[in-house]
């Protein structure tokens, strides 16, 4: 997709080149171009210079752009560059999953300890207090229940599935969803008369599938587009008077509950609001009671070099979202909570395989996409976000857990 085609308005930093200096710029090509010339990949800048050892096809159609994007935004400018049309790449989770491989290495080591100094700092107005996270959840699950449902399966599962084997089939995914949920609730313990709180509604899948078990549930969320849908879902289910949702901060919950879940939305909380989290999971957990998390992760010391950084996807997906690694969590609660993680489950492999279905589909769909108003640079956007995320599991850059935790004195 030529520039010129970008909405400017919408998309600013997308329609316009940055001010980035010739020396950085130059820097920068330097670099990328040494990076690539060594990665498994067939890089094509103008349709003529090939740089790489082979592999996927990274076909870069203007590479002063390319180049000048990364000189001033790093990897911000990457995902700015596709969403330009700039580069492209018939195997865009190929590429993407070569490069995320890689991740440590691309940048040479004396470079990275300058991160600091040209890496841009996460904008003040993304941290997630109790204000700041509604316009942050706001920006992503507010987007459109229409949309969502395009492309996820019959649950609105937003999550990772839980699958028999691979490669998936989008006919099993549901089944999937259902699996990933009842074992968290067998995790959480939750049966008949369970009091059960939910932090992060979703769409209100988990909730049904809890109260179906006679479990008493309060859910919490602040999306008002899918807590409005979810209310729609329970009560077509028939467990309006054993669910209740609101919208409601997780800090601002009151209340002793037998059983606590989440599902991936950690993610969401931002580092500097953990050791809170941790503290009112503790102090809404009744003796006893039992935590079942389900939680994206990523290595320690990725996280540390990271988690200070403005990046494409807080940019453009998720403000203020930040993925913690399995040592943060166990830190936090042991430093600053009676809760100990007591079980894990990691299952990386099966979100890889549940983001394919999911991007699948929502190509599949492009044209319903732009009925609901999304215009293509959105749509470049979430095909990138999708196939990003993909090949961030099937790198193991990423992974998923669940997560079982209770207070330090109920045994195991």
């Amino acid at each position: 997709m030529p520039r010129t085609a970008v909405d400017a308005e919408r998309w600013p930093d997308v329609a316009r080149l940055p001010d980035a200096s010739w020396l950085r710029t130059a820097i920068a090509e330097r670099i990328v171009r040494r990076a690539l010339a060594g990665l498994p990949l067939r890089v094509r800048l103008a349709g003529a210079e090939t740089l790489g050892l082979g592999g996927p096809l990274l076909d870069v159609q203007d590479p002063e752009a390319f180049f000048r994007r990364i000189g001033a935004g790093g990897l911000i400018g990457f995902g700015e560059s596709w969403m330009a049309g700039e580069w492209a790449a018939a195997d865009l989770v190929g590429v993407l999953t070569v490069l995320a491989e890689r991740a440590a290495s691309l940048i040479p080591a004396p470079l990275q300890r300058l991160r600091t100094v040209w890496a841009r700092k996460q904008p003040v107005a993304q941290r997630n207090t109790p204000e700041g996270s509604r316009e942050n959840i706001s920006h992503h699950y507010d987007l459109s229940n229409d949309l969502f449902a395009l492309f996820l399966d019959e649950t609105l599962s937003y999550s990772a599935a839980l699958f028999r084997g691979f490669p998936a089939d989008r006919s099993l995914l549901a089944a999937a969803q259902h699996r990933k949920i009842d074992r968290l609730l067998d995790e959480a313990g939750v049966g008949p008369g369970t009091r059960l709180l939910e932090i992060g509604t979703g769409w209100g899948e988990l909730a049904v599938r809890a109260a179906a078990r006679g479990a008493r549930v309060r859910t919490v969320t602040l999306s008002r587009e899918q807590r409005e849908l979810a209310v729609e879902r329970i009560r077509a289910a028939g467990h309006e008077d054993s669910v209740s949702v609101e919208i409601l901060d997780y800090r601002r919950v009151e209340g002793s509950y037998d059983a606590i879940v989440s599902v991936e939305m950690i993610e969401a909380v931002g580092a500097e609001f953990w050791p809170e989290y941790f503290t009112t999971l503790d102090r809404l957990l009744a003796p006893g009671g039992r935590i079942a998390l389900q939680a994206i992760t990523m290595p320690h010391e990725r996280m540390l070099a990271s988690k200070d950084t403005f990046t494409w996807i807080q940019k453009y997906i998720f403000p203020g979202g930040l993925l913690p690694s399995t040592e943060a969590i166990e830190q936090i609660t042991t430093e600053h909570t009676e809760l100990r993680v007591r079980r894990r489950e990691e299952f990386g492999p099966h979100y890889a395989e549940t983001l394919r279905l999911w991007r699948e589909r929502f190509e599949e769909q492009a044209d319903e996409v732009g009925a609901l108003g999304f215009d293509q640079t959105f749509r470049r956007l979430w095909t990138f976000y999708l196939a990003y995320s993909e090949a961030g599991f099937r790198s193991g850059y990423l992974d998923v857990q669940q997560l079982l935790l209770a207070k330090e004195e109920t045994p195991r």
